[in-house]
């Protein structure tokens, strides 16, 4: 088993695709600081089980604490206001190993 990786996923319906660009632009610095890859951003998905918004963005981070440390850090902090004025979303950041 590999070292645990840290990432967001995130579940997003975006009501101001404008204001949504611009969130991810402004994102986008803070979450490369933190060596953050994003994996997924919006793509097409099927919900095959339960509900989900309509887009799914999944960011990989080193660590736990680098996920951590993005979103509670001032750089990303000072994206939400763009981006809850621009979405509405539901994100959770995880540890996940990888396996051989």
């Amino acid at each position: 088993m590999g070292k645990a990786k840290g990432y967001w996923v995130a579940h997003v319906t975006v009501s101001n695709p404008a204001g949504y660009a611009a969130y991810r632009a402004m994102a986008a610095p803070a979450i490369a600081a933190q060596d953050g890859r994003i994996l997924a951003l919006g793509g097409a998905q099927q919900t095959v089980a339960g509900q989900m918004r309509p887009h799914t963005v999944i960011v990989e981070f080193p660590d736990l604490a680098a996920a951590r440390a993005c979103y509670f850090g001032a750089a990303y902090q000072a994206t939400i206001a763009a981006r809850d004025a621009s979405a509405e979303v539901d994100l959770s950041i995880i540890e996940g190993h990888t396996i051989a």
